[in-house]
């Protein structure tokens, strides 16, 4: 039982990693713009399928895709906050857009469906299959490279925003929407910019999301589901506290699983959710004066 134990809580570690870089998108785009994107779900689903096609028609590893994919989420991303989100007036801008971003969700759902069916996808590569034998565990490849990959990009995210111009340009609009229009910065630049960088991030989860799960164009719904859940958990705007909260909440669910039953692990997950908020409303990091952190 002890050896299940380490087993469950070091896949809930490297899971987590995987679920943290889909929240960090949901999440950015929160803290700057105050916009609950119910659209992220099936924003992972379509990297996926990005990878999925690069993967079956062109051969390339999805890992190396990342390279086509994350531009092209960069550019949808931007698309749909200058199509849709800018549209909507700051004094309702948070309620409508999580109508706005349900019926883009509806609507890429459709598309995905007339173009690759309902049927269930995979990504396959060498290292999907394979694992690494390491004081008696296996863990496999897959999970392994996502989790490295997850913690690349979040550090990097981090140091975009805390160590370059653009970057200080969204926590100046952040902490003070108006000064940071007296003192020159564009805000809908800036706006274009954030959720640009949230689909970009979400291309790569949405490539790990799907080398170790099945999925289709229905499988974005529960995914926003958990991902909601992992940044209420962390403290909304707060991308460290999305990294804490899916590992903790990842590994919980696992142990569950194990010591327990499967059947309720997935209960677990969201329980979680309630006992925190029940102790720290604000969540694991969030503060309720500031959005980013």
């Amino acid at each position: 039982m002890g050896t299940q134990i380490s087993k469950a809580v070091v896949d809930g570690i490297l899971t987590g990693g995987v679920y943290a870089l889909m929240a960090a998108g949901l999440t950015l785009i929160f803290g700057v713009m105050e916009i609950i994107n119910i659209a992220q779900g099936i924003l992972v689903v379509l990297g996926a399928y990005m990878s999925y096609t690069l993967l079956t028609y062109l051969h390339i590893d999805p890992f190396i895709g990342l390279i086509f994919t994350m531009p092209l989420m960069f550019g949808v991303g931007v698309f749909i906050e200058w199509g849709f989100i800018r549209r909507l007036k700051p004094q309702n801008r948070t309620a409508l857009s999580i109508l706005v971003t349900f019926a883009i969700a509806i609507v890429i759902e459709g598309l995905l469906t007339q173009f690759f069916s309902s049927d269930l996808r995979t990504l396959d590569a060498w290292y999907v299959e394979k694992s690494l034998h390491v004081f008696g565990f296996y863990l496999p490849y897959i999970y392994l490279l996502g989790f490295a990959l997850a913690v690349t990009l979040l550090g990097a995210l981090y140091v975009f925003l805390y160590r370059t111009r653009a970057g200080q340009s969204i926590r100046a609009s952040v902490q003070n929407r108006t000064g940071a229009e007296l003192i020159g910065i564009n805000i809908s630049r800036v706006s274009a910019m954030t959720f640009g960088i949230g689909a970009a991030v979400t291309a790569a989860g949405g490539m790990v999301f799907g080398a170790t799960n099945s999925f289709n164009p229905n499988s974005g719904y529960d995914l926003i589901s958990r991902l909601l859940v992992i940044i209420v958990l962390g403290g909304l705007g707060s991308i460290g506290g999305a990294l804490v909260a899916a590992v903790v909440a990842l590994v919980i669910e696992d142990v569950t699983a194990v010591v327990w039953s499967p059947v309720w692990a997935s209960t677990m997950f969201f329980a979680v959710l309630i006992v925190v908020l029940l102790i720290r409303p604000n969540g694991l990091f969030g503060r309720p004066e500031a959005r980013v952190q």
